[in-house]
């Protein structure tokens, strides 16, 4: 099937073309963009919309249709779990491609899961229920002996062999392990020639006793290997230290260093209650309390130290938020603005599972059924950010916003995933991976009460030449979402 987009404002951040064109696609991918083009094609008339190619979220742990359909009228067209990982990889693309996706789909090799299995002896089932209930385990926390750090390191190598997209590390949920062991990952990963994506360990402003900064680790196992080391949610590690971090970034970025960074556009993240830095102790030390804690599934802001500490030994894997800035403070809500405006930063969302009452976090149906709870992250980051950066300040012109989402993002896995080359921009021979919006209607609905309410303003959305959504309307037959894997060198 061919389709011609006519006569919408095109923006491709790969060529920095923003202009008014035609693009011809079909599911090989981008044909030909230009004025007045010819072809045998369904026409779509996209005058006085905005057409870009779709986002690329790196930090995305929805692992179901109902999530990534949120995230689609957000805007998504490739949803890829980095920070984290999901292991067996292998396991992890066969159940996706069985189930089928509609959004582009990978993982990364999972560092807390290999340290699970080699420190714990729990066994991996590439599942993301599972792996929170692990995160609050000390048995996989601690630090490893010679001959443990060289299992689980062959574990990655092997998850990288198997396509793994580089090495997700999730260092901010053991915080006391020894830094050796980080530098040893940057080592490997350097090596192999892919990425890291690390949820840093504890700032020293928050905890002077923690082995290493978390910002300053990164950067300086990014400037010793010469890996490209990705900064996760800058924001919610960050925190009221932000500056220093973007700072201490900034730095290494100048100086030569393959240092990243991402944010999102809320002031509360989302995690398991048994993290460690759910710790009634860590929040002390992040000027926080149990009250900054609301369990997801079932609403209940925690009263008091007791009952967290009740809530983290009987169901350690419950997902909950954590406020860590307040967005009606105007202050507050400025840090969220310089984490996304700081030069290069990309989007992405952390988007959660989508949970119901009655215990399944997967629905083939659309709308989808009432009552499910999430982070609004999930539903809403991609036009939430757009409504910010775009709209309401105009800090981003529409061209940089799609480097943003798109072309930045991309370019983060050229060199461990080929295909990704083909992602990000608009140019013939591109992937037909392109989303229509409303510049004036753009906007996020969801919120903390009704966290899974879709997005508005994006008209059409194809992902690989195939509408997923048209004129507004999502097509729940539509599941073409393709695995995209790593071949490291």
């Amino acid at each position: 099937m061919r389709t011609l987009l006519r006569g919408g404002r095109v923006v491709d951040p790969g060529s920095g073309f923003d202009g008014v064109a035609d693009v011809l696609l079909s599911e090989a991918g981008i044909e030909a963009v230009g004025a007045n083009l010819t072809a045998d094609a369904a026409e779509v008339d996209v005058r006085g919309l905005v057409v870009g190619p779709g986002f690329v979220d790196l930090h995305s742990h929805v692992h179901a249709i109902a999530g990534q359909r949120l995230q689609a009228v957000d805007g998504v067209t490739t949803a890829l779990d980095l920070e984290a990982g999901l292991m067996p990889v292998e396991r992890a693309y066969a159940e996706a491609a069985a189930a089928g996706r509609p959004l582009h789909y990978g993982f990364s090799a999972s560092w807390g899961a290999a340290r699970a299995q080699v420190l714990a002896g729990i066994a991996p089932d590439a599942n993301i229920g599972s792996g929170l209930a692990v995160l609050g385990n000390p048995a996989w926390q601690r630090s490893s002996s010679p001959k443990e750090l060289a299992a689980w390191l062959s574990l990655l190598d092997t998850e990288l062999a198997a396509g793994a997209l580089g090495i997700g590390v999730l260092m901010g949920y053991a915080p006391q392990s020894a830094p050796a062991e980080f530098l040893a990952v940057a080592h490997l990963a350097a090596l192999a020639g892919v990425p890291t994506y690390t949820h840093v360990r504890e700032l020293v402003e928050v905890d002077p006793a923690i082995p290493v900064d978390g910002s300053t680790e990164i950067v300086a196992a990014a400037g010793e290997t010469g890996a490209a080391m990705h900064h996760c949610h800058v924001n919610s590690t960050s925190g009221h230290h932000l500056d220093r971090v973007l700072a201490t970034l900034g730095d290494a970025r100048r100086a030569g260093s393959r240092v990243t960074v991402e944010a999102y556009p809320y002031g509360a993240g989302s995690t398991a209650v048994g993290a460690a830095f759910i710790e009634p102790e860590r929040l002390r030390m992040k000027g926080l309390r149990p009250s900054s804690v609301v369990i997801l599934e079932t609403g209940e802001r925690v009263r008091d130290e007791g009952r967290l500490r009740q809530l983290r030994r009987d169901d350690p894997g419950a997902p909950c938020l954590l406020e860590f800035l307040d967005e009606d403070n105007p202050r507050e809500r400025a840090l969220l603005h310089r984490a996304l405006a700081f030069p290069d930063a990309v989007v992405a969302s952390d988007a959660m599972p989508v949970h119901w009452p009655d215990g399944r976090t997967e629905s083939t149906e659309w709308p989808l059924p009432p009552g499910g709870t999430t982070h609004p992250r999930t539903a809403g980051t991609f036009a939430k950010t757009l409504r910010l950066m775009v709209r309401e300040t105009g800090a981003w012109s529409w061209l940089e916003a799609f480097r943003r989402c798109s072309y930045l993002p991309s370019r983060l896995l050229d060199d461990v995933a080929p295909a990704a080359r083909g992602k990000g921009h608009l140019g013939a021979g591109a992937d037909a991976d392109v989303v229509v919006l409303d510049p004036d209607r753009v906007t996020d609905t969801a919120t903390y009460a009704e966290p899974t309410r879709p997005s508005q303003g994006v008209r059409h959305l194809y992902v690989a030449g195939v509408p997923v959504i048209a004129e507004g309307k999502l097509d729940a037959e539509a599941l073409p979402g393709r695995p995209l894997r790593g071949e490291p060198r």
